[in-house]
């Protein structure tokens, strides 16, 4: 079998020795690729083993209840919705207001503002109707008898997306327990579902005592999805722990880690590409990372560190997500430094980073030291720049699309590491090459010097490491 040669062989945009993206490329494609197919039927559907309402989110109007903050606050919350549900592959048709002092108990916007929003998804030609915030099952029950379509919540929406964009084993089950958790109290009974199973010998011949009306169908899945959700737990404990001995092995080789965290479509994935070429997924969609990629990268200075690049955080992220992600966001409260990046051509970048820090609060992670990132410089009026730098004075600047600030980042990172802490001078024989590796790779060498007896190296480095070196101190030079 014979080869093309190199020259016949298509070259790649940015020729043969440019940074390898082809996961992210490959990814993009697939994911484009998996797009809803428009027309489908929004029937509540009674599934054989749960009655899971699946999402089939196409033609949509969406609704929000302002009842705190200003009028442009409660609009970039309809707009942020808009772009959750173009994200799940909807086609948003329209999107109203209510201004009320607390949503209302029964069908959250009132009952006469639900008959308005009756006719106009009837005008429309909607078929469901996204809500800006998380409904109550009651809620959820009579706001679709009064429309007659499928109603959705914010929580719902978030879920979906992410179990379009989830890959990973971990992935996936963190997803499917966050919907089964949510799913949980919502489940109703429609036509025989609601029919009890027969009791007594036609059920198994129980026998005396066990013969009675028997569980409703409402009342199986309830028992089953309890049981998946057990084991979905059991489950994600075991990645968590492999996780967690990953850490500890690189915690071990006292290599600092750096977490990218920041809020959804700031740009994380584009940042850690631009710092390692690590060629992940990048999109310009929300949620579009939800396995954490984890890189090594190498300071100025050539000390080691590695970067994780993590999910990203939305304003009332849902805490199922927050319980079900728990294990990967560890990831963010054992590291040495906090990459927090920031859309600062956002119209609310201040409530982004809130919203962060409320999240990083709910996993335990505000005491990791925080390095604010401001990002996407390159789409900013200078007066927004200017506005920003007054609110946010010891931010780093870049854009990860063109790459501004990216090296000023790279020595801010390098200074704020946690750096080696014993002085060590020594003389490694030229046999011991797999040490003078360790001393580059795991702490700082400030002079080296090949002798003729060895390489002589002044540096720093951990107590660990230290103690390895003991028995090749070395002499003072000259004597």
């Amino acid at each position: 079998m014979t080869t093309a040669p190199e020259s016949a062989l298509p070259t790649p945009a940015g020729g043969w020795d440019g940074p390898d993206d082809t996961t992210g490329s490959y990814a993009l494609e697939e994911r484009g690729a998996l797009r809803r197919v428009a027309g489908l039927s929004t029937e509540l559907a009674d599934i054989t083993e749960v009655e899971y309402r699946q999402l089939r989110l196409e033609r949509v109007v969406l609704v929000g209840v302002w009842t705190e903050g200003t009028a442009a606050a409660a609009q970039r919350s309809l707009a942020e919705l808009a772009a959750l549900a173009e994200t799940a592959g909807s086609q948003v048709l329209d999107a109203l207001i209510q201004r009320r002092d607390k949503p209302d108990a029964a069908t959250y916007v009132g009952s006469g503002k639900a008959n308005e929003i009756r006719d106009i998804v009837a005008a429309t030609g909607a078929d469901t109707v996204i809500c800006d915030g998380e409904l109550t099952p009651g809620q959820l029950n009579q706001l679709e008898k009064v429309l007659k379509v499928k109603v959705v919540d914010r929580t719902a929406l978030i879920l979906d997306i992410f179990a379009q964009h989830a890959t990973s084993r971990e992935g996936k089950a963190q997803v499917e327990l966050a919907q089964m958790q949510y799913m949980l109290p919502r489940l109703r009974g429609w036509g025989e579902s609601m029919s009890r199973q027969a009791g007594g010998r036609v059920a198994g011949g129980g026998g005396i005592g066990t013969r009675g009306p028997g569980e409703t169908k409402i009342e199986t899945d309830r028992r089953r999805i309890r049981a998946r959700v057990s084991k979905l737990r059991r489950e994600i404990a075991g990645m968590a722990t492999a996780r967690a001995t990953q850490r500890s092995g690189r915690s071990r080789n006292a290599v600092p880690s750096v977490a990218i965290a920041g809020y959804t479509n700031a740009g994380k994935s584009s940042l850690l590409n631009r710092l390692t070429d690590a060629g992940v997924l990048v999109q310009d969609a929300l949620f579009a990372t939800l396995d954490p990629t984890v890189r090594r990268a190498e300071t100025p200075d050539g000390l080691e560190y590695t970067l994780t690049d993590t999910v990203g955080f939305v304003r009332h992220l849902p805490h199922q997500l927050v319980d079900a992600f728990r294990s990967t966001l560890e990831e963010v409260a054992e590291a040495d430094l906090l990459l927090h990046v920031v859309d600062g051509s956002d119209p609310d970048p201040i409530g982004q980073i809130n919203a962060v820090h409320t999240v990083l609060g709910e996993i335990d992670a505000s005491a990791v030291p925080e390095l604010i990132v401001v990002n996407k410089v390159d789409a900013m009026s200078e007066e927004d720049v200017l506005l920003l730098r007054q609110a946010l004075p010891n931010a780093v600047w870049v854009s990860a699309r063109t790459g501004q600030g990216i090296e000023a980042l790279r020595d801010v990172v390098a200074a704020r590491l946690p750096h080696p802490q014993v002085d060590v001078e020594v003389l490694l024989p030229y046999s011991r090459g797999d040490l003078v590796a360790r001393v580059h790779r795991d702490g700082e060498v400030l002079e080296e010097l090949h002798e003729a007896d060895g390489t002589r190296l002044v540096a720093r480095v951990e107590p660990a490491l230290a103690a390895l070196l003991d028995d090749f101190t070395a002499p003072v030079a000259g004597v």
